[in-house]
């Protein structure tokens, strides 16, 4: 009993449990490897780490908001760029946190009246609900008082008599002025929607196009009969009538420079982009103008050939001959003029 067994392991020396030195904990589970960090870290509370109703994804989400400097961007675009979550499911994870106390999102006021939201992350979680209300908007600075209007010439000028509305109906005034318009008042219930009174942006107009020498109503048929059949050679160039009514006098202009249709519709159709066309009849002013031929070179008229009279028998000799009238033929004529002059 009192001998020695050589063969027993001896036993494991004692770890130096020093904080500088890392230190396993071995257990049936989970192993940590903890190393101290010195920069670059962020202190998350168990009860943020270890909740019991966050999800996952909040969990990780608020770990990460956490970690941001003050100022970053972390609106739902923002964290959708960064992380490969759709924007639902991050909106869905910033719910639970603000249910749950540990994101809070204020509505301040700011000095040009406007509305802003701005968001707040709580280490510890914030179950007052306070901040939430919108806070008061600042009052602005006073102003100075500025001096009345000095009016040379006129200095007893008396001021204009105002009025106090009798049953000033809602929407009106307190007090008016004789010389002032008036507010437009609606019927409550009956007001119209702040996007109906906003004034709807223009649509831009067509370019200019050629205009034709003279447009006969001829030429012009032709014109639209080429413009509605360019969707013909490429569905894209689909235009409405008022569009092809700009168009014509272009397709004239080009008709007049002794183009055939096929040559116009050939020169609007050809080489067009591949992606999408917006506005058609814009791309066919722009043509219409750009790539105008010149006029054709001038061509003195051909002289008129000498007019082909009927055949007529001469009354004289009974020859045949070409002339305007029935009558006496050339030789005759002659014979004629000659027998008078000699006698």
């Amino acid at each position: 009993m009192d001998s020695q067994n050589p063969s027993a392991q001896a036993p494991a020396a004692s770890r130096n449990e020093a904080k500088n030195h890392p230190s396993r904990v071995t257990s049936r589970g989970v192993v940590h490897e903890n190393t101290p960090h010195t920069t670059h870290f962020t202190v998350v509370g168990n009860h943020l780490a270890q909740h019991g109703e966050l999800s996952l994804m909040a969990i990780g989400l608020a770990t990460h908001i956490q970690s941001l400097p003050a100022g970053s961007a972390m609106d739902i675009r923002s964290l959708a760029d960064r992380f490969p979550e759709g924007r639902d499911r991050i909106a869905g994870a910033l719910r639970e946190l603000e249910t749950h106390g540990y994101l809070r999102r204020d509505k301040e006021h700011t000095a040009g009246g406007r509305v802003v939201t701005r968001t707040v992350s709580c280490n510890q979680p914030d179950r007052t609900g306070a901040g939430r209300a919108v806070r008061p908007r600042p009052e602005p600075p006073p102003r100075r008082p500025q001096p009345p209007p000095r009016h040379p010439g006129n200095q007893d000028r008396t001021e204009i008599p105002r009025r106090r509305p009798q049953n000033r109906p809602e929407g009106q005034a307190r007090w008016t002025d004789e010389r002032t318009p008036q507010p437009q008042t609606w019927p409550p219930g009956n007001a119209p929607h702040r996007s109906d009174q906003r004034e709807r942006p223009r649509r831009k107009g067509l370019p200019a196009v050629p205009a034709p020498a003279y447009a006969t109503p001829d030429l012009l048929h032709t014109a639209v009969g080429v413009l509605s059949g360019l969707r013909l050679g490429d569905p894209r160039l689909l235009i409405s009538a008022a569009e092809a009514e700009h168009l014509a006098p272009g397709v004239v202009a080009w008709l007049e420079r002794e183009l055939p249709p096929e040559a116009v519709h050939q020169a609007l159709t050809s080489g067009l982009p591949t992606e999408p066309l917006y506005r058609p009849a814009a791309l066919l002013a722009h043509r219409l103008t750009a790539r105008l031929p010149p006029l054709p070179p001038f061509r003195p008229p051909k002289e008129q050939p000498p007019p082909l009279y009927p055949l007529h028998n001469c009354d004289i000799c009974d020859r045949a001959y070409r002339g305007p009238e029935p009558g006496k033929c050339a030789p005759c004529r002659t014979e004629e003029t000659h027998g008078q002059l000699t006698t």
